[in-house]
């Protein structure tokens, strides 16, 4: 009927089958949310293994160059986590955890690596806003074939990821900006999986990296706040990758050119290790 009021919700191709995975492979090992995010795009794009060998988010880090820290520094894990140590091959270590993680070029060359070239990860720096990320959500939503799109953002511009109905009916309808604080303050990847649309806002579904964040580590994050997320000012730098089956990089590359998003990789103050040969 005329005057009712309705949202719009819009699930990324191959997002429930990323979903599934993400729902078996929480939560990240310490260190490993880039890997982790890697493995999910792998997996929801329908590669499974490479070399008769599991695509986990440790295989994702060797072929990474992933680091991790020798030990956990206070702070670093949202409210409720233990962190998860148990790593499944040998992954390299650093005494600095400031240095540990996954590099974006790392991660672009495991996608790239681990898929045989079936995928490829575009990294975008920016600008960040949200139209331009509104553009590059709707480009992609209108894929055929599986994508993910795998932030590299700051936590602490997010909402916490546990908002109230109320709260996000009030963005939605209203543009009410008055979300939960917080809940960490780190450099983190996650994948964005869907959006839904209210008459004054939008609102994006994130897979995150932690159970303890939203419901099963899955929460929902306004379009203001996660392009600043993205934006990164006030610390080392951050992005999206777009993990893309090889026939559509040519359509995203010149699709996130109209938007306004520049190709291009970022450091994100992570150092790499060695990768297999």
């Amino acid at each position: 009927m005329p005057g009712i009021d309705t949202l719009n919700m819009t699930l990324l191709p191959g997002a429930r089958e990323l979903l599934a995975v993400h729902a078996r492979e929480l939560p990240q090992r310490d260190d490993l949310c880039g890997a982790f995010c890697g493995a999910l795009a792998l997996r929801a794009a329908g590669i499974e293994e490479h070399r008769g060998e599991a695509l986990d988010q440790d295989a994702v880090a060797l072929a990474a160059g992933s680091i991790v820290s020798g030990m956990r520094e206070p702070g670093t894990l949202p409210h409720g986590e233990l962190g998860r140590r148990d790593y499944r091959l040998s992954v390299p270590s650093i005494e600095d955890s400031a240095l540990s993680g996954t590099t974006a070029a790392g991660l672009l060359d495991a996608i790239a690596s681990l898929s045989r070239g079936r995928l490829e990860a575009i990294p975008y720096t920016g600008p960040w806003s949200p139209d331009t990320l509104a553009g590059l959500f709707e480009l992609v939503a209108a894929l055929e074939r599986p994508v993910t799109l795998v932030a590299n953002f700051a936590t602490h511009h997010l909402w916490g990821a546990r908002p109230t109905v109320s709260q996000l009916l009030d963005y939605l309808f209203e543009g009410e900006q008055d979300g939960p604080p917080a809940d960490w303050d780190v450099g983190h990847f996650a994948c964005v999986f869907a959006r839904v649309r209210g008459p004054r806002g939008s609102l994006y579904g994130v897979a995150d990296t932690y159970p303890a964040l939203g419901n099963g580590g899955v929460h929902m994050q306004p379009q203001e706040h996660l392009a600043r997320a993205l934006e990164r000012r006030d610390m080392p730098a951050g992005g999206m990758f777009v993990v893309v089956h090889a026939e559509d990089t040519a359509a995203v590359r010149a699709g996130a050119t109209a938007v306004g998003l520049a190709e291009g990789l970022w450091d994100n103050g992570t150092v790499a290790g060695e990768t297999p040969r």
